[in-house]
């Protein structure tokens, strides 16, 4: 196909994907309207505004809302429109979440339908980012960039995440149902806790992909099944979309608990489920299905039709000699590109949470010195990708005027947490709070060994937070002391991610960061060479860690401190309102 006739039909795309969200948003403020004027209730209401990213919070009033990055990458120009967004719609604040999207907070709804137009405008969509959909379809930030990579799966996440969006078959399912792509070796996207995971392969000379299905969280974890050994890259949408034509017709849809694929898988066997997704293949074979778009909408995952030149670094300012922890900064942040000359550089974002003169800065930066795009990771942190290895430098530097030169990216005291009790209806605890704590209690361990480890806290048992696959993870819950109410975190020990923790038990919120501590001293005391930190926890069993913080669990004397969570001057009272990150 001829140049001419490429750009011409990507024109009729972006033409018919514009005209489409654009009405969807004005519809969106009809019914929002009519929400406002009492003329919808609130259960009317509801399935509207999540389909579209909104999520109420437990303040009333005000809502979150949640911007989808498909792949986890956009270019400069939707960050900085993310940072126009923050400032002028949620306080100044957006928070990176552990599935690639951008949240916005304490965004009133008369608002919000312009909020989503300002996305428009730059090709970003909160389109089912939360409801019962095909939800934001991640991919791995290093693709293109990681040297043993078989192949850039991006382009094929992209393909999918645009022909899955606005579709009948995929804004209406039993659950929520995710995707994940990976193309290193290190899998940094667990696929094995997603509904289809596609692991990037090559066989005979061939991309494709080695495919999993029906993995999930929440409070019931599941590690994914193996489905294929080896799909074509080319045939991944059919292949996918044959998943969710079975979860579409049997999941149950009477007990939003039980309805992700993952109980179709323990309901029905394996056996089945492998046999029903064959059948539904089949028929997409034989009469047709949701069909691999040639490309994307210029912006859409990032993905721009006329790549822009690479940045030089030249413009950044000289910082002479190198600013003070610089060194450590580059040890641990800063790894090599596959292409000769260039460094991938991860920018810790403590808990996800940027202000919008960050991202502006990110965004200059990116163009700057990079390839004019941002990724983001599962960790809450952001890249830069294409850095020139001679201006790391000023690249430190310029990070440091932003407050974002934080070194020891994805290490230990770069702890990942959900948003919890700050804002989510369903949280218990406020899973920030926590992790600011244990992050600045570990920050100074020196240990190798324990530098390496993760820590995921969720402020619920849902695992936004992620909290199963952490070296360490905690989650909220609550106990009544003599009456009053006291904030808690069960702690759990060894996930990895394709392994789930082992539960230990619940800890008083104040007394977590000891009972952390306690475990790290165990293990550096009892540590034997080679052993993972997994081997270390089974080889000890739960109840070595049971008795090793037993005095924790109920202490003789409760200090006024103990009944207040994490962050707060007040103290801890249960409030939960409708969740809505199951609905």
């Amino acid at each position: 196909m001829a140049a001419s006739e490429t750009l011409a039909g990507l024109q009729v795309i972006e033409q018919e994907y514009d005209r489409t969200v654009r009405q969807d948003i004005e519809l969106f403020r009809s019914q929002a309207e009519a929400f406002l004027a009492g003329q919808l209730t609130d259960d009317q209401f509801r399935a509207y505004r999540l389909r579209r990213g909104i999520y109420g919070q437990r303040q009333p009033g005000v809502h979150m809302v949640r911007t989808k990055v498909p792949g986890g990458r956009l270019t400069s120009r939707q960050m900085r429109q993310l940072a126009f967004i923050a400032d002028e719609f949620g306080g100044g604040k957006g928070h990176l979440t552990t599935r690639q999207n951008m949240q916005f907070h304490f965004v009133p709804l008369r608002r919000v339908p312009d909020l989503l137009h300002a996305l428009a405008d730059v090709r970003l969509t909160t389109r089912e980012a939360c409801y019962n959909t095909v939800r934001n379809v991640t991919a791995c930030p290093l693709a293109g960039l990681h040297p043993e990579e078989p192949f850039d799966v991006q382009p094929y996440a992209r393909r999918l995440a645009f022909a899955f969006l606005h579709k009948e078959l995929t804004d209406s399912l039993p659950r929520k149902f995710k995707v994940a792509f990976s193309g290193c070796p290190e899998d940094c996207m667990a696929t094995a806790i997603n509904d289809v995971g596609l692991r990037a392969v090559i066989r005979d000379g061939v991309g494709g992909f080695r495919m999993t299905i029906a993995g999930g969280l929440g409070p019931l974890p599941t590690e994914a099944r193996l489905l294929h050994e080896f799909i074509p890259a080319e045939d991944v949408v059919r292949r996918v979309e044959a998943v969710i034509r079975v979860f579409n017709r049997h999941g149950n849809r009477n007990n939003k608990n039980k309805a992700r694929l993952k109980f179709v898988l323990r309901e029905r066997g394996f056996d089945w489920l492998r046999d029903a997704i064959a059948e539904e293949y089949a028929n997409i074979l034989r009469d047709g299905g949701i069909p691999m778009p040639d490309e994307v909408p210029d912006g859409f995952g990032g993905f721009q039709a006329e790549q822009p030149p690479l940045g030089s670094g030249r413009k950044l300012p000289v910082f002479e000699p190198a600013p003070a922890g610089f060194h450590e900064w580059r040890e641990t942040n800063v790894q090599p590109q596959k292409q000769a000359g260039y460094s991938i550089v991860t920018v810790r974002v403590d808990q996800g949470n940027l202000t919008g003169d960050q991202m502006r800065g990110l965004a200059d930066l990116a163009d700057q010195a990079g390839d004019g795009k941002l990724r983001f990771t599962m960790n809450q942190n952001a890249i830069l990708a294409y850095v020139p290895e001679a201006m790391l430098n000023r690249v430190y530097g310029s990070l440091s005027e932003h407050g974002l030169d934080g070194a020891r990216a994805n290490e230990i005291s770069d702890v990942t947490t959900c948003p919890g009790a700050y804002s989510c209806n369903l949280a218990l605890t406020k899973a920030m709070g926590l992790g600011a704590a244990i992050a600045q209690a570990v920050r100074e361990d020196g240990d190798s060994r324990v530098r390496a480890l993760k820590i995921n806290i969720s402020g619920c048992p849902n695992s936004c937070g992620q909290h199963w696959i952490g070296d360490i993870g905690l989650y909220g819950n609550a106990r009544k002391i003599e009456g009053r109410e006291v904030p808690y975190y069960l702690m759990l020990l060894g996930g990895s991610q394709h392994e789930f923790g082992l539960a230990i038990q619940s800890l008083p919120a104040r007394l977590a960061p000891v009972a952390v501590l306690r475990v790290l001293d165990h293990f550096k005391a009892n540590h034997q060479p080679g052993e993972s930190f997994r081997q270390y926890v089974l080889r000890h069993k739960v109840e070595t860690f049971r008795r090793l913080t037993a005095d924790l669990v109920k202490p003789a004397e409760l200090s006024p401190e103990m009944y207040r969570d994490w962050g707060d001057e007040v103290d801890y009272s249960l409030e939960l309102g409708r969740g809505e990150c199951a609905a």
